[in-house]
């Protein structure tokens, strides 16, 4: 029997450079964009909703449902320290890639290696999964680590083209056996 995870991209953040990734909240100009997902029928009523504890995941996931969503600290994105902000979204692109390419090595200083994300996150799926083996799931994160989780899934490799295309927010659902 085929289940379909649904796997949510946050909504757009405010950018703070002085402050970790992991600490943006959400930005109010993106709010619309979150209302219009909620509303496009692309989300399951009925389903078990997980976030990340990260704030922008975490506050898109509450305004995505009315359900209960649980916090589970292992779908956190990948851990990138203080970055500098890249606004050339070619160079955040290629750097995104190396980390796929040498998944074993920080590609950055202060980043942990992609193999580090993946031990943490696809874990919390498995577990996730195996906890609530009927209905629908909703998880609600982030594009690097349901890049992770998409091909550890379907058993393809990271595809780097979908993780550009993702907007934010945006939905993966993927059909796993």
């Amino acid at each position: 029997m085929t289940r379909r995870l649904h796997l949510v991209r946050h909504g757009p953040p405010v950018v703070d450079p002085a402050e970790p990734a992991h600490r943006w909240g959400l930005d109010g100009a993106g709010l619309p964009a979150i209302s219009e997902l909620r509303t496009s029928g692309r989300i399951p009523c009925g389903a078990r909703w997980f976030s990340s504890p990260e704030p922008k995941a975490l506050a898109t996931a509450m305004r995505l449902t009315d359900s209960e969503v649980v916090v589970v600290d292992g779908l956190r994105e990948h851990e990138r320290g203080v970055t500098p902000w890249f606004a050339d979204q070619q160079e955040w692109a290629e750097l995104v890639s190396d980390v796929f390419t040498h998944p074993d090595v920080a590609a950055y200083p202060g980043w942990e290696p992609l193999t580090v994300t993946h031990d943490r996150v696809v874990p919390a799926v498995r577990r996730i999964l195996a906890d609530h083996p009927t209905g629908e799931i909703v998880l609600v994160g982030h594009g690097t680590a349901w890049t992770v989780v998409k091909a550890e899934l379907t058993g393809d490799a990271p595809d780097l083209d979908a993780w550009a295309a993702l907007r934010m927010p945006d939905l993966w659902v993927v059909d796993v056996p």
